[in-house]
């Protein structure tokens, strides 16, 4: 009897991991190209042998590395019979040309590792135009590089061949399907500014981090939602915007979007700028720190970097995650020395420290949200009960048995929403205004 047909998984590819270290690059816990290692595995790959790694001054011109290392690197493809080799450092085509052909296997350096990451993980539309993008961009300048196998050697006349042809139909067709993709884009993100836009009164908290840091799993535990959560570099390619209530029963918007990365490609940071803008255009933003990991100084410094070349913001707060998973409290103490700014430590899966976090961002609110003075006819049930839910109340009091004051905290979206839907005889008094504005107050 025959068996049932199941379907083969493609056998996984091996690997080599090499790179070269430059001075100034900061040193990863586990050794050096450790982050890279996680990366092939989060590719689906799977590394063979011992890293092998180099340190330079400069890089070579032609190969990276020097050549005793590419010698070396050669051996250990004759021992491993490797499928690729991962280089942890961004090639010039002609280095990847010339590397190849020193080592016969197919070689990856670091942003096309990080590009094939993104593409497995990409859902929406938007993120795999956004992806395909930046692969467009990244393949661009090695359309020559990959031509190289129809190259003629006889002579300068009559040389150029079918290989030449095909290159610059390649262009072209890459040059259209860049222009392609751009359009389609901008439309997208038109339409996501419409639908920011509408939130616009609304207090807005952004989660910005390491990839892996634990701002999904944040959000879920804060919102209620069932976001997609996995431990593994760039889970999150979206950004997604839930409602937070906070104890006082005031509404907030969290975002989340994707996390940031040392030595993140240039063309992946452009392509996905947009996304990013809108993670970033909020009242205050939050740094996601996995507490527990090792090189957390390091991805602290990462995610900083980044923030600096795409804004000129800085996160107000930092929220050490994962606080359950560390061993040494002091580590805590001194990966926020120097900086001044509030820290909180949080787990998001127990749930210590999150009425803290709450805390915190409530007190941010209030700073941001005037005190209003409600005069509402007593008979007008609904309009009260409205009020009540909206803010925080300070003071209630009833007046010659006709009119219910009330003093309440309440933000700008609140009050906005009150005043559309009160009776007629509802009368508003800003007693106090908002010690700061709104982000987009300021920008506006």
């Amino acid at each position: 009897m025959a068996k049932d047909p199941r379907p083969t998984q493609a056998p996984q590819e091996r690997v080599v991991v090499t790179g070269v270290l430059f001075p100034g690059q900061p040193g990863e816990h586990g050794g050096p190209l450790n982050e890279a290692r996680g990366l092939v595995e989060a590719a689906g790959a799977v590394c063979v042998g011992p890293s092998i790694v180099q340190r330079r001054q400069r890089p070579h011109p032609s190969t990276l590395m020097g050549k005793g290392k590419v010698e070396e690197v050669r051996e250990a493809i004759q021992v491993e019979h490797p499928d690729a080799v991962v280089v942890d450092n961004d090639l010039t085509p002609a280095q990847m040309r010339n590397l190849e052909k020193a080592w016969n296997v197919r070689v990856i350096d670091r942003s096309e590792l990080i590009l094939d990451i993104f593409a497995n993980r990409a859902k929406t539309r938007q993120a795999r135009l956004q992806v395909e993008l930046a692969q467009m961009e990244y393949l661009r300048p090695r359309l020559r590089h990959m031509w190289t196998h129809l190259e003629r050697t006889e002579g300068a006349i009559g040389t150029r061949g079918p290989g030449e042809t095909q290159l610059e139909t390649d262009r072209r067709i890459i040059a259209k399907r860049i222009r392609d993709l751009r359009r389609d884009l901008d439309e997208i993100e038109r339409r996501k500014q419409r639908q920011v836009s509408t939130r616009s009164e609304r207090f807005t908290v952004g989660l910005v981090g390491y990839t892996n840091a634990g701002k999904s799993t944040l959000l879920n535990r804060l919102t209620g939602a069932e976001e997609f959560v996995a431990d593994m570099p760039f889970a999150t390619l979206d950004t997604r915007t839930r409602q937070w209530t906070l104890p006082d029963g005031r509404l907030v918007l969290l975002s989340d979007t994707v996390g940031f990365l040392q030595r993140l490609p240039h063309h992946l940071v452009a392509s996905f700028h947009a996304t990013l803008e809108e993670a970033l255009a909020v009242d205050l933003l939050l740094h996601v720190v996995d507490a527990s990991h090792p090189d957390a100084a390091s991805q602290m410094r990462a995610v900083e970097e980044v923030l600096a070349g795409l804004t000129e913001r800085h996160a107000e707060l930092l929220v050490f995650n994962k606080v359950d998973r560390v061993e040494d409290p002091i580590r805590l103490h001194l990966l926020v020395e120097d900086r001044r700014v509030e820290a909180v430590h949080v787990s998001a899966v127990t749930g210590q420290g999150l009425d803290r976090l709450a805390a915190a961002v409530g007190a941010r609110l209030d700073r941001r949200s005037p005190v209003v003075e409600l005069h509402v006819p007593i008979e007008d049930g609904r309009t009260a009960a409205a009020a009540r839910a909206a803010g925080v109340v300070l003071e209630e009091q009833v007046l010659d048995g006709s009119e219910l004051v009330l003093a309440l905290k309440l933000s700008e979206w609140a009050l906005g929403n009150l005043r559309r839907s009160a009776s007629p005889g509802t009368r508003f008094v800003i007693r106090e205004p908002a010690a700061e504005p709104f982000l987009r107050a300021e920008e506006g």
